[in-house]
């Protein structure tokens, strides 16, 4: 069978439903549907060793938000999108404590400026309750880091990441990244998150070293949006809708480069997705409402 390229542990579970008969039952995943402030919302749990075989993922929960309604523009729908944001987040049963949120991806790469983007409508706020702590003692102490790419930095991510959280101490890490997803329809109109880490730049075919517990001491939770589709995974699909029944996987992925398409608009979604994010996570680590956090980051 050929394989599909997806982030999305929504999708994950999708190829597996295609490939196995229709009376097989996955085990080791359970799945459920919601809505939040109107927005489609489907809560994936990977419960242990069968399911990690067969999506492919480590066990955790995988919270997609489908935000197609989002570019119709109706009354709220920026505000709505950032509770949604905020309350999934929240749904991931988020530590107390300080925060530190990482921003991946390089900024000068239209679909992997999530991360940097993202990062620029965090709040701030641990330098602040460090100088003045009457001041903001209601406030939750947040950092923020753009973590930047190997190529620009010569650092891993990962390794910046533990450095700084070594010296920071959060009691959780919030990491934001692009992802890629196996349909088109799904570029910047979903949102998923997890608390399972992350492993930067596998949105753009460039895997890093991971971020997670283990290699942070600490728990990572993870905001993803896909930016991105597999140009052969793309082809597949489009040909067996036309019904092409074998596909032949070497010619679709000939090519020492693998070919990524993006949406002709990226740069407009990147930009409202990424402040989506950035004020979702505003939304679940402090006490504000949106008109507080436009004041406070304008």
């Amino acid at each position: 069978m050929f394989a599909r390229r997806t982030d999305l542990a929504l999708e994950a579970r999708e190829l597996w439903q295609e490939s196995a008969e229709r009376t097989t039952r996955l085990a080791g995943v359970k799945a459920a549907k919601q809505k939040q402030e109107g927005y489609p919302v489907t809560r994936v749990d990977i419960l242990d060793h069968r399911g990690e075989e067969a999506l492919g993922k480590p066990c955790g929960t995988y919270l997609t938000i489908d935000l197609t309604s989002f570019w119709q523009r109706k009354a709220d729908f920026f505000e709505r999108a950032v509770r949604a944001v905020g309350g999934q987040l929240k749904a991931l049963d988020l530590p107390e404590g300080p925060a530190l949120v990482v921003g991946l991806g390089n900024a000068a790469m239209t679909p992997d400026a999530i991360g940097p983007l993202s990062a620029d409508s965090v709040l701030v706020t641990r330098h602040l309750i460090a100088a003045m702590p009457k001041h903001f003692a209601g406030f939750r102490p947040v950092a923020v880091f753009r973590a930047g790419v190997l190529g620009t930095t010569g650092v891993e991510s990962a390794e910046a990441v533990r450095g700084l959280a070594e010296q920071v101490k959060p009691a959780v890490v919030i990491a934001v990244d692009a992802l890629a997803s196996r349909r088109a329809g799904r570029m910047c109109t979903t949102i998923q998150l997890s608390n399972t880490g992350i492993i930067p730049g596998s949105g753009v075919g460039n895997h890093r070293a991971a971020l997670n517990q283990e290699t942070l001491g600490v728990p990572v939770f993870c905001i993803g949006i896909p930016t991105v589709v597999d140009a052969a995974t793309l082809a597949a699909d489009l040909l067996e809708e036309a019904g092409v029944a074998e596909l032949d996987e070497t010619r679709l992925r000939q090519g020492k480069q693998p070919l990524l398409v993006t949406t002709r608009d990226i740069d407009q979604q990147v930009r409202d997705l990424s402040k989506v994010v950035g004020y979702g996570i505003n939304w679940a680590l402090q006490n504000l409402e949106i008109e507080e956090m436009n004041a406070l980051l304008a």
